[in-house]
């Protein structure tokens, strides 16, 4: 056995008054001020009883802010970690390549400077593109030009007589 329950004229079951028309007005007022609120941005409406109604919230919290800190913060430590790691794997290579640009910068800057006679800024000019970390030094009273990158490698060419602009070795390098 069912109950139905109907509404009357003057609610449900005879239970409720129906609502006055200022009562309304002050309902309709209220929704659409909650409405401009929201599409504001704001997150905090209050209920009809005048305490804070629960809604989704469009600020971060505080946790949620501190928690995105941290992910980019050990994203950007696992990539610092491994490019440090790259670095030591590539060490020989690197130092390697860096001797070779200063032997090469040497060597190509005694010879303009020496064999050539031009001045030192034009010899700077005859470096090959991606010779820009190679600094280089001009001695002219021994005729040497000292070619070096910095913290990974230094080579020094000098013009010798018959045989032009010659490397020195390490041992030589040492003794001057």
């Amino acid at each position: 056995s069912a109950i139905i329950v109907s509404p009357g004229f003057a609610g449900f079951a005879d239970g409720s008054a129906p609502h006055d028309n200022t009562a309304k007005a002050a309902m309709v007022e209220k929704a659409v001020a909650a409405r401009r609120c929201l599409f504001k941005g704001i997150s905090r409406i209050d209920a009809p009883d005048r305490g804070p109604m629960a809604t989704a919230t469009l600020i971060p919290t505080e946790k949620a802010t501190r928690s995105r800190w941290r992910t980019a913060r050990n994203i950007l430590l696992v990539l610092f970690a491994l490019a440090v790691l790259w670095v030591v794997w590539n060490w020989s290579s690197i130092k390697g390549q860096a001797k070779v640009g200063a032997a090469y910068g040497a060597h190509i800057a005694c010879s303009c400077r020496y064999i050539e006679g031009r001045d030192m800024a034009s010899c700077e000019t005859d470096m090959e593109p991606g010779m820009e970390i190679v600094s280089l030094s001009d001695d002219p009273e021994n005729k040497r030009v000292t070619a070096t990158v910095m913290f990974l490698a230094e080579a020094v060419a000098e013009r010798r007589a018959a045989f032009g602009c010659v490397q020195l070795n390490e041992q030589e390098i040492e003794a001057l």
